[in-house]
């Protein structure tokens, strides 16, 4: 039994002044780790020094979702009970605008309740109904715009969409560790998010400018896109002791053939691909695992419950651009999985001495 792999032994101390609360400016200036696996090395240089460590013929692939307005604040119809309702999947086989959401206060919220968006005193801009609980602990809400006008003139009432009424009056859904208001809300975007559908941002690509970008390429450095909605996992922490015990969410990916192509081409040409963060890890090494035999790899649109823990052996990922995760994180897991735990232990030690900054808004590990 002693081979059990106990969450426990993934939790560290972070003292809370280094948890950032606000993005750095510019995007690149944030520092990096550069984590040699090889010879178990570490070196510290800023995120726009990355080109350095990047060779001509090698490949990023970077997550292009594009995070939703995703938190909503309502009442309850019966009670006037304020709730909040945050969006983590559309569910389509549920029938059309069914969400997958977390929902407070649960315990309240049974099937069956009803709820209100909009201001207060002021007919509903949205209403929601609760239809049932997941085996995760969320809800699945079936939303509708109210037919009514929108306002008390007499403009003729022109019935807008359950996907517009929540990009007008949903806010962005920063993690629960940032106390900060975001003063630009593209902030939390990546430069080259273009799929909506995220309830948090893919971060390690927050790192990246445009012009950062355009170096790399100009430097022979390709990049290639995959698309993976970041769900309820970003929020829930490994509750079980026994890891294996952890339930994954399910998430939607999507490799495309224009991606599959570069990646074929990196391969056979020796490149590397460099997963830039662990949602982009996550879809790699999960069409891999669903292609295992094949030769090269094909475009796949799916959903993946892939949980990488340590011992589990990478088969597409060369290197990866990664933030810092929180202590008894699947993310956590992920890392230590590519690097090795003690290493990964003797990496975060020294970010932490050295004051780096953590999490969504901090600063970057390139792992080599």
């Amino acid at each position: 039994m002693d081979n059990i792999l106990k969450i426990s032994d993934f939790d560290y101390d972070l003292p809370l002044e280094l948890i950032a609360q606000t993005p750095i400016e510019p995007r690149d200036a944030s520092r990096l780790l550069v984590a040699r696996r090889a010879d178990q090395t570490l070196e510290h240089r800023h995120f726009r020094d990355i080109g350095e460590y990047l060779r001509p013929g090698d490949l990023l692939i970077a997550n292009q979702s594009r995070v939703i307005p995703a938190r909503l604040l309502g009442q309850r119809a019966e009670t006037g009970g304020a709730v909040e309702v945050l969006l983590l999947a559309e569910r389509t086989e549920k029938g059309p605008d069914h969400w997958e959401t977390l929902v407070r206060p649960g315990r309240r919220l049974r099937e069956g309740a009803l709820i209100h968006f909009g201001p207060t005193g002021q007919a509903p801009r949205l209403m929601a109904e609760i239809k049932e609980r997941t085996e995760a602990g969320g809800r699945i809400v079936h939303f509708w715009v109210p037919q009514e006008p929108n306002d008390a003139s007499n403009d003729p009432y022109q019935i807008l969409t359950v996907r517009q009424r929540i990009d007008e009056i949903g806010r962005m859904p920063l993690p629960p560790y940032i106390h900060e208001s975001l003063a630009d809300q593209e902030r939390y975007q990546t430069v080259y998010a273009r799929i909506r559908g995220s309830a948090a941002a893919p971060t390690a690509g927050l790192h990246f400018t445009t012009e950062l970008l355009e170096r790399l390429r100009q430097q022979g450095v390709r990049t290639g896109f995959v698309t993976l909605h970041v769900g309820l996992d970003t929020f829930r922490p490994v509750e079980e002791e026994n890891v294996s015990e952890h339930k994954m969410h399910s998430e939607e990916i999507e490799l495309d053939a224009p991606t599959a192509e570069l990646i074929n081409a990196t391969r056979k040409a020796g490149g590397r691909i460099i997963a830039v963060g662990t949602t982009s890890v996550r879809v790699l090494e999960s069409v891999a695992s669903l292609q295992e035999g094949q030769d090269e790899t094909t475009p796949f649109k799916g959903s993946t419950r892939l949980f990488i823990t340590p011992g589990r052996k990478y088969k597409l990922v060369d290197a990866m651009i990664t933030n810092f995760h929180l202590p008894r994180s699947t993310l956590l897991l992920l890392v230590s999985a590519f690097m090795g735990k003690e290493f990964m232990e003797t990496a975060y030690q020294e970010a932490i001495q050295e004051r780096y900054r953590f999490f969504s808004f901090g600063d970057a590990m390139l792992l080599l």
